[in-house]
Order: structure tokens, then C-alpha cells, then sequence
């Protein structure tokens, strides 16, 4: 019996490992100390899974963000909209979200493939809301926060594409349920 309950525990800790968000950069789908879990053996990530990854400029550092560009793709900010390859991807405007005691506007975005989760807009002309075009190298991806204004993700240098080998796995439990 234990060494049956010693190949389960084996075998859970290959397939699956327990993170925490350490900030609010994926807000509203992970807030800030919410617990979450990653399946380790993925096959091929889609626009709008969300993966936790080892930072390519730092490999003991993960972040934990949503793949919006694949290898190939063109990926721009416009206005605070997110276009990939020259198309706006579809969003509506839905009730704010209360976000550390204030309303913040929030949308709901539609990728190309038909995935669609919620972002938040903390700052009208934010910083990164006017980008160039990133093109996404082969065997890269695009990452981006669902808290457009508050994360560093593929937009910024110090993140920038991530290589396939830096990927951990797809998030696909959050203690608040969705991981959407």
C-alpha cells in the first residue's frame, strides 16, 4: 500500500505543480496571493491559455501570464486594443471591476481562436497602451497580463518573447475558480 501511495505522489508531482500570484498583473483572473495549479505536460499552448514560465533573463524567476501571440505572429497595442496581425481582436466594455478600492474599467476580449477572458484598463493612455509591432520569433511566444496597465510582461524589454523551453505549464486551477 505505500509504496502505491509513494508512485501516486511521484506521479502527481511530475504532472502537476501548486503556484502563487504574487502580484495583481493578472487581475481580475488571479489576484494577488491566490493559489493555483499547472498541468506540466502541455501540448501545444493556444492564444489565451495561461502559463507559468521560467523568465528568460533570469530562469529562477516565474511569471505567470496569457499567451496572446504564437510563433510568427504580429502583435501591437493600439489605443489600449490589442491587435494581432493587423486586426483589433474583438472586446466589449463590461461592468467596472473594483480593483485595489476603486472602479476600473474592465473588457471582455475575444482572441482570434474564440478564447475569451477579462482585462482591466487601470490608466487612460497608459504607458504601454501605443506600441510597435512585436513580431514573435519561431519557437516563441507572446505573453501579456490581463492587467494591461499593471504588468511586465512581453511588451517590456526586460520580459520580452518567450522561448518554448521556458514554458512550465498551463495554468487550469485557480483557487477562485475559471483559470478563464
Amino acid at each position: 500500500m505505500s509504496v502505491l501511495l509513494l508512485l501516486i505522489v511521484i506521479v502527481l508531482a511530475l504532472m502537476f505543480r501548486p503556484f502563487t500570484a504574487y502580484s495583481t498583473s493578472m487581475a481580475p483572473t488571479l489576484t494577488e496571493r491566490e493559489y493555483f495549479m499547472v498541468f506540466k505536460w502541455y501540448f501545444e499552448p493556444k492564444r489565451g491559455d495561461i502559463f507559468a514560465f521560467r523568465l528568460p533573463r533570469d530562469p529562477s524567476t516565474v511569471y505567470v501570464f496569457r499567451i496572446v501571440g504564437l510563433p510568427g505572429d504580429r502583435v501591437q497595442m493600439v489605443r489600449g486594443h490589442l491587435h494581432i496581425n493587423g486586426q483589433p481582436v474583438n472586446r466589449e466594455r463590461i461592468a467596472d471591476y473594483v480593483h485595489e478600492g476603486r472602479a476600473v474599467k474592465q473588457w471582455r476580449e475575444t482572441l482570434p481562436n474564440g478564447a475569451t477572458h477579462r482585462t482591466l484598463d487601470l490608466i487612460e493612455n497608459g504607458f504601454l497602451d501605443d506600441t510597435n509591432v512585436y513580431n514573435v520569433p519561431k519557437g516563441h511566444y507572446f505573453v501579456m497580463g490581463d492587467n494591461r496597465d499593471n504588468a511586465s510582461d512581453s511588451r517590456v524589454k526586460q520580459t520580452g518573447t518567450i522561448p518554448r523551453e521556458n514554458l512550465i505549464g498551463a495554468a487550469f486551477y485557480c483557487a477562485r475558480g475559471g483559470c478563464k
